[in-house]
């Protein structure tokens, strides 16, 4: 156990640190949480590499710089109400932070829960952003997501304001994309 206490400090030290992710409490939370819990116990030795980790039948963790940035992106406050989207690592991490976490983990990713979430993120990319995540947003309310449509996707941050949803693109990063949320390509003549 000590050699991925270690391999933790050094992911946050290398991999975070070093990507600009500059949120303190962020750093703090990732050395807490022990990420080789959320991967099989076959793959523990993976959990602090730079890769995305299968954690369970297409299902990954992101690259924790990847993840570092996204949580960094939605400025997470304790208190704040979370859902974590296919998203066992970072719901973890959100917890650590002081925040109420949900986390949506059925064959379904768009039957979202009932009520209003303040923030919200997803581990994997997907085609674009399902509408389903993007309402169940409060007012003032973020979603932070990985869009894939070809080989490198676009992580991308979502605020709920007044007159719908603003995106900005944060940054690239290529991870699997989540079975069923792949973009849908139709026929036009």
């Amino acid at each position: 156990m000590a050699d991925l206490a270690a391999a933790r400090e050094n992911m946050v030290e290398s991999q975070v640190r070093t990507a600009d992710v500059t949120d303190v409490r962020i750093h703090d939370a990732m050395r807490a949480v022990a990420r080789e819990q959320v991967v099989s116990p076959g793959k523990a030795y993976l959990a602090y590499a730079d890769i995305e980790v299968e954690h369970a039948p297409g299902r990954w963790l992101l690259k924790p710089r990847d993840v570092a940035k996204l949580l960094q992106a939605l400025r997470p406050l304790p208190g704040e109400r979370a859902l974590a989207i296919a998203a066992p690592y970072a719901a973890a991490v959100l917890e650590a932070m002081g925040l109420t976490v949900e986390r949506l983990d059925g064959e379904d990713l768009t039957q979202t829960p009932a009520g209003e979430f303040d923030l919200a993120i997803c581990e994997g990319a997907v085609g674009r952003a399902p509408a389903a995540w993007l309402a169940t947003l409060a007012k003032g309310g973020r979603l932070a997501v990985v869009e894939r449509d070809g080989p490198v996707g676009k992580a991308c941050l979502y605020l709920h304001a007044e007159d719908g949803a603003g995106r900005r693109e944060l940054f690239d990063s290529t991870p699997p994309v989540l079975g069923g949320l792949e973009t849908q390509h139709g026929f036009a003549f």
